[in-house]
């Protein structure tokens, strides 16, 4: 968020887009390619798909920027990257990239519409697709839990090389929390004087205490000296509220949740009886996309 006096309030998207892809600084951009480095060594190539998780122990620290610059710098060496928006409850990436934010995941766990429905382009690189979250549910915790879920991303790693989930903070909801199954490892995003050790220490209990194996993690507002890495004059955490720390995680926070009667656990189980595997049809497009050679 941009400061005025002590009052903090969001960036316009063109002050967004100049912290995303090839609008990155010299310094930040080379921050990235370290980061998809580790990465890289932390989960190495066997041959399939990997999915990581990008989180938080707040909101305002940064994970939804993270998660973006982390998708195209993966996809920058031609691999073939997904990013889904699973933050249901604020979501962001979608308006940040300027991409279509009424259908998503939230409908295609549903049963609202197909999964054809939901991938769009990310408007940076060819080989780099965007899962918005969609209409915000009154249950996102079920759905990003449901048995769905992991039939989608069964579905989707035949045809990407890397999934990367944009998740809420860990110590402000637990939706973060249920997904953790279905991913490889997670990233701890910490913005530099922001939160304080416990925040942090609890983040990290609750994550163990799952065995999701946290690979590492990301300082943003990072600086150098006097200088800083390029993120710092308009800052992360633009969508989140109140100093950034939880206030408005829930339904207060302007939006209100989905009133649509088919968002019910009853949809969910006679979409899952009805659809069986056939998402994996409605996605062609996908898996008809030229690999580059990796640099």
């Amino acid at each position: 968020m941009s400061k005025i006096g002590k009052r903090e309030v969001p960036m316009t998207r063109s002050q967004q887009r100049r912290l995303l892809g090839d609008h990155l600084s010299f310094a930040a951009a080379e921050a990235y390619k370290l980061l998809r480095t580790n990465l890289m060594f932390a989960l190495p190539d066997s041959g399939g798909c990997r999915v990581v998780g990008v989180t938080s122990a707040l909101q305002g620290e940064g994970k939804s920027t993270t998660s973006m610059n982390t998708a195209y710098t993966i996809a920058e060496t031609g691999q073939r990257v997904l990013l889904i928006e699973a933050d249901m409850r604020l979501p962001n990436v979608a308006r940040c990239l300027g991409l279509r934010p009424n259908l998503g995941l939230s409908d295609l766990l549903a049963g609202l519409c197909t999964l054809n429905d939901v991938v769009q382009p990310s408007g940076m690189l060819d080989n780099l697709r965007i899962i918005a979250a969609g209409s915000i549910p009154p249950n996102p915790m079920e759905l990003l839990g449901s048995d769905q879920m992991g039939r989608l991303l069964d579905i989707l790693r035949q045809f990407y090389d890397f999934i990367i989930f944009d998740l809420p903070p860990v110590n402000v909801v637990a939706d973060g929390l249920v997904i953790s199954r279905l991913v490889q490892g997670m990233i701890m995003v910490v913005r530099q004087d922001y939160g304080d050790r416990r925040a942090i220490a609890d983040a990290v209990r609750r994550l163990q205490y799952l065995d999701v194996k946290i690979l590492g993690f990301v300082m943003t507002y990072s600086q150098t000296g006097k200088k800083s890495y390029g993120y710092r004059k308009y800052g992360y955490g633009y969508g989140y509220g109140k100093h950034g720390r939880g206030h408005d995680y829930g339904y207060a926070y302007g939006r209100k949740a989905s009133h649509n009667p088919r968002f019910t656990d009853s949809v969910l189980d006679k979409d899952a009886e009805r659809r069986g595997a056939s998402p994996d049809r409605d996605h062609k497009h996908a898996g008809g996309q030229t690999r580059a050679e990796t640099k």
